[in-house]
């Protein structure tokens, strides 16, 4: 399992989500986008309908009709009826779940110290890979 911490500073999570959604939709895969606040979640799939000029990245609702067929889906549990693979949480909250190959935790300067446990936490169980991503100059550099 790949976990990889994405500590926020220019960009706000809508922005950073919309980003590795293209890249996740790009390799095959499926995603799912968790977050408690629901005001967020919205915000989320409205960057995700307006990501770029020539395309859009289709998501949905978790309890919405057709949620199983979305290649995005937004939930406030780490849940994935749609089959993801891959899941982010926006919210800056870790949460212990099964079944993903790669989780994103996406932080901030109110959740850094919380961010910092988890990363400490991960050390050493067998078959987690942690990377550690910081936006240095307007681009996603790997810093760990």
């Amino acid at each position: 399992m790949k976990v990889d911490f994405w500590q926020l500073s220019r960009d706000p999570p809508p922005r950073v989500v919309a980003l590795i959604a293209a890249r996740v939709l790009a390799q095959g895969e499926r995603l799912l986008v968790v977050s408690d606040d629901a005001e967020q979640r919205q915000l989320i799939a409205n960057a995700l309908w307006d990501a770029s000029p020539e395309s859009f990245l289709a998501n949905g609702h978790a309890g919405d009709t057709g949620q199983e067929r979305q290649p995005i889906l937004l939930s406030a549990e780490p849940v994935a009826p749609n089959g993801a693979s891959h899941v982010v949480f926006a919210d800056g909250i870790w949460r212990e779940c099964e079944g993903f190959s790669r989780l994103f935790l996406l932080f901030g300067e109110d959740t850094i110290e919380a961010a910092r446990a988890t990363w400490r936490a991960l050390d050493g169980p067998v078959g987690v890979e942690r990377s550690f991503y910081r936006q240095e100059g307007g681009k996603w550099r790997r810093v760990a």
